[in-house]
């Protein structure tokens, strides 16, 4: 299968190719699987089938006579709508826009207006007079197509302003007719999307990818990490997210696997327990989840039940560190381990691998740094988790771990024509055949991102180890005191919610005398937590109370302690409003907009460093240096 996968990418100039070949190789193969709420089952799809309803959209797409290599801007949750509207508009030369399909109105009429779409595919009328609402101008927006929605008249309020509003049924029902559906020449320079960066500190940028770019990643995640025709993928990411549309929507077409769309993120749980993924593609807050779950059961075990999972993690590391060849302190002796490993496999680790399935060969883990302490716990366990690391620009894989080559610290090594080089101020540099084409209508932009001599910034601090990548911290997120120290802040924040009492973290401090932190605890972990303190539960409760300040603010300083002094943040204020995609304090990948969460908590900020008499701050600040 791989074998003839290589010889046929050479054949290949388009994603539309990949998928007209897959659908030729393996027609009576098991494609796609989705729930159908109206019956209450799964359902399932053969490459045949999927490839037939590409065929009827991509004609009634014709018949709608947009403009060459127009944009085509898609806001629909994963699944099989969002498929056939892509790999229409790819045969047919148009550029699809993928936009996350919970992100706001403004940011959304930004994105369309930017890009200069002629075509917007979207779930509901409701969500269309809401971007209507924002009142951005939109001038190539020609047709409007809603895909969940019953016929409606396609010219009602809005039509005069932003063209056509027209219901999929009837959409489809005007396609071409099959002998008139003629489709252009594409070339793999060609752009096959233009996707929108998340944006942590101002406005997106449209990252242009040409089908060269997609293939030539595809290729080179296939010949580092296997994929089988027989592998089941669970889909959660966004497609607007390059991670998952790479990883988790091209690469199962090019290797004929089967991908089943989960119903929300709220049922993944369910859902792995259904389905039985063999593949999981994910971002480091499911594993976290899953981890804080796991912890909340375990301290409300019995003794004996922490002590043997504790002892299965332990023995579980260790194991993982000898097949691995990596250090590992306090070894017992092997023979010991391998002696007492299986009973504890049979009576701790597969009961928590249940919960991700139970048939995982591989977990992915991309997008954001991952807490050590998270993988030490599921790798102890024998899940197959491995990390790898890239961006948008990059279509988007750069480097990645595998199962037989896994050290945990790292991503892995650079993937096969990928190139890299630690630059100026320890900055990773690419070059590859996964570098983008450059920023949509932004020259400016596209030159700083490249170096004089033709390599890409990552924008990330990076130090190589044996081959592998280390990624040390963001460059423009680093936290430099007023006293001089640096501190990487997401370092910081993944230390923090490793403790399972606190969801979300921020912390703070640029140009400040020490560091501070917000966090977002959970629900159960805070409860527990006033039980504790005596103070019961319940909404009632004074978040800035002198006794819940300190002890959140010994447990972040305890979960801190491997840092240095300086780094370790000396007040802390609890909210209980999390950070989201919706309040515009997140990124659709899941990343804190620290800019946005400056001016949200500006008055809070000033108030925490106001409180310290200059004294108090100049006598801390020495302190944290002189420790």
């Amino acid at each position: 299968m791989k074998t003839a996968i290589a010889a046929n990418f050479m054949k290949m100039a388009t994603l539309g190719d990949l998928f007209d070949w897959r659908v030729g190789e393996t027609p009576e193969n098991e494609a796609y699987r989705h729930f159908n709420s109206e019956s209450g089952r799964w359902h399932s799809h053969t490459w045949a089938q999927i490839g037939e309803r590409v065929r009827i959209w991509r004609s009634a797409l014709t018949a709608s006579r947009l403009p060459s290599e127009a944009r085509v801007a898609v806001l629909l949750p994963n699944g099989l709508d969002a498929v056939c509207i892509d790999q229409a508009s790819l045969a047919l030369g148009l550029i699809p826009v993928p936009m996350h399909a919970l992100d706001n109105p403004a940011s959304i009429a930004y994105i369309i207006k930017d890009c200069d779409a002629s075509m917007l595919v979207l779930s509901t009328r409701a969500q269309w007079e809401a971007i209507a609402a924002v009142g951005e101008t939109m001038p190539f927006l020609k047709l409007v197509l809603v895909v969940d929605d019953g016929n409606f008249d396609n010219h009602y309020a809005s039509a005069p302003v932003h063209g056509v509003v027209v219901a999929l049924a009837t959409w489809l029902a005007g396609g071409a007719l099959p002998n008139n559906i003629r489709r252009p020449p594409v070339s793999g320079g060609a752009l096959a999307a233009i996707v929108y960066t998340s944006g942590t500190t101002g406005k997106p940028k449209g990252v242009m990818l040409t089908h060269n770019n997609v293939l030539s990643n595809i290729q080179a995640v296939m010949a580092r990490v296997e994929v089988r025709s027989s592998d089941v993928f669970l889909s959660f990411l966004p497609l607007s997210h390059t991670f998952e549309r790479t990883v988790g929507y091209y690469l199962p077409v090019a290797a004929g696997s089967c991908v089943a769309y989960a119903r929300s993120v709220a049922q993944i749980p369910e859902d792995l327990a259904t389905i039985r993924p063999t593949v999981l593609v994910s971002v480091p807050r499911i594993y976290e989840r899953a981890h804080v779950k796991l912890q909340g059961k375990l301290a409300e075990s019995g003794y004996l039940t922490r002590r043997l999972f504790a002892l299965t993690q332990a023995i579980g590391w260790r194991r993982f560190c000898r097949s691995q060849q990596l250090p590992c302190n306090g070894a017992s002796p092997g023979w010991l381990d391998q002696l007492l490993y299986p009973a504890l496999r049979l009576l701790v680790a597969r009961k928590v691998l249940a919960q991700f399935g139970g048939r995982l060969r591989v977990a992915v883990c991309g997008g954001a740094p991952l807490s050590q302490a998270v993988a030490e716990c599921f790798l102890a366990l024998g899940l197959p988790l491995v990390q790898g690391y890239g961006m948008t620009e990059t279509s988007p894989v750069i480097s990645c771990n595998t199962p037989s080559d896994n050290w945990p610290a790292t991503v892995g090594k650079p993937l096969e024509g990928v190139r890299v080089r630690i630059g100026e101020n320890s900055e990773l540099q690419v070059r590859g055949g996964g570098v983008m084409a450059g920023y949509w209508k932004r020259p400016d932009d596209t030159a700083n991102a490249m170096t004089d001599d033709g390599w890409l910034r990552t924008g990330d601090q990076a130090a190589m180890e044996g081959g592998r990548i280390r990624i040390i911290g963001r460059i423009k997120e680093i936290i430099v005191t007023s006293t001089g120290e640096k501190i990487a802040p997401a370092d910081l924040e993944l230390a923090i919610t490793a403790d399972p009492l606190f969801e979300q973290a921020f912390v703070i401090g640029d140009n400040r005398p020490f560091i501070a932190a917000f966090v977002v605890p959970g629900r159960s972990g805070l409860d527990t937590l006033l039980q504790q303190l005596e103070l019961g539960a319940g909404e009632s409760v004074n978040l800035d109370s002198a006794s819940i300040q300190t002890a959140v603010l010994q447990r972040i300083q305890a979960a801190s302690k491997h840092f240095p002094s300086y780094a370790v943040p000396r007040v802390v204020r609890v909210t209980m409003e999390p950070w989201s995609l919706l309040n515009g304090l997140m990124t659709p990948t899941l990343k804190l907009k620290r800019n946005a969460l400056l001016a949200h908590f500006h008055t809070e900020i000033d108030d925490i460093y106001a409180q310290r008499t200059p004294a108090q701050i100049i006598d801390e600040a020495v302190q944290a240096v002189v420790n």
